[in-house]
């Protein structure tokens, strides 16, 4: 795709966050699953729906623009995914575990806070607030879910820290 506006460099951008939630939605029933913790496994299944949703409102920013919902391989989401995927596969204790699947998910929630912050303020900058009102909801709700995990983390990495004794 040539990249000759801001909206080009906006849709580029809104096809990589398409399919970074797609691997979000593949991801995180893997990541439930494996978490020992209730908790842990409860805040992935819920941000399982939240994701959806997102993804869904995702495609109403496509509309905005007269685009039809398309993806582009997110190279980012896909290695943080692997990497958190690679960690499942260790043999290693449920406590630290959990304390890694925190940690996979946070990384996994930064680069989305990161990019939807982005496409907020090009959205602003072209003049679509009703996609920046959209995508200011989807960064508000992983700013939540980044909150959360951190509150998760403070509790499951001192669990995690007593099997070292």
């Amino acid at each position: 795709m040539e990249m000759e506006s801001l909206r080009d460099l906006f849709l580029d951008e809104l096809r990589d966050m398409y399919h970074a939630e797609g691997q979000m939605i593949k991801s995180l029933p893997r990541m439930a699953k494996k978490a020992d913790s209730d908790e842990l496994r409860t805040a992935f299944e819920q941000h399982l729906e939240e994701t959806r949703r997102q993804q869904e409102r995702l495609q109403d920013v496509f509309e905005l623009f007269d685009e039809k919902p398309k993806t582009k391989v997110c190279k980012g989401m896909q290695g943080i995914l692997e990497e958190g995927k690679e960690m499942m596969q260790e043999d290693i204790d449920a406590d630290v575990l959990d304390a890694a699947l925190i940690a996979a998910a946070q990384r996994a929630e930064h680069y989305e806070i990161a990019v939807y912050g982005t496409l907020r303020t090009y959205a602003q900058l072209l003049g679509e607030e009703k996609a920046a009102k959209i995508l200011q909801q989807i960064l508000d709700e992983e700013g939540t879910t980044d909150k959360k995990l951190t509150a998760l983390a403070e509790k499951l990495n001192v669990e995690a820290a007593r099997s070292e004794a």
